[in-house]
């Protein structure tokens, strides 16, 4: 089974919760990116994220000048975050359950960020074909060897 660590993306953007709203927009516009992690005060202080949506409904739906918020008054935190050696299906289930679409990969510090795309477009589990048994046995449910596992 895949985890965390094989599909996230370990180039991960920060940006300090007292940086200015305009100073994140110019990062996600330059770097072409949804998200940014916000850095811990301190070591004991959860991480945080700003997302593109966060942006737009907490600032440009309400006209507030992003050049005067700050990112702490608008970001999530804290946030979902997820063990690198959690499997990818377990990551899955944590999204949905959550509605969450990008978590912070953390253990001993940020690893990475896993997203909904990581996870469609990297892992193995999404496009897996099932095997020949398999189908055999769904095609056959009361045949014994289908049932061997029951």
């Amino acid at each position: 089974m895949m985890i965390a660590k094989d599909i996230m993306t370990a180039d991960v953007v920060t940006i300090s919760g007292s940086a200015t709203v305009a100073e994140a927009i110019k990062i996600i516009k330059e770097k072409g990116l949804r998200a940014l992690i916000v850095e811990p005060r301190s070591d004991r202080d959860p991480y945080g994220i700003v997302t593109e949506t966060d942006i737009i409904y907490k600032v440009t739906a309400y006209g507030n000048d992003p050049k005067k918020m700050r990112v702490f008054e608008i970001m999530t935190k804290p946030c979902i975050t997820v063990q690198p050696d959690l499997g990818v299906e377990y990551v899955a289930r944590l999204f949905a359950n959550t509605r969450t679409r990008r978590a912070p990969v953390v253990k001993d510090g940020l690893q990475g960020i896993i997203s909904l795309s990581d996870i469609m477009h990297k892992s193995d589990f999404v496009e897996r074909s099932k095997s020949y048994f398999e189908l055999y046995c769904e095609e056959n449910p009361s045949a014994p060897e289908a049932r061997m596992y029951d």
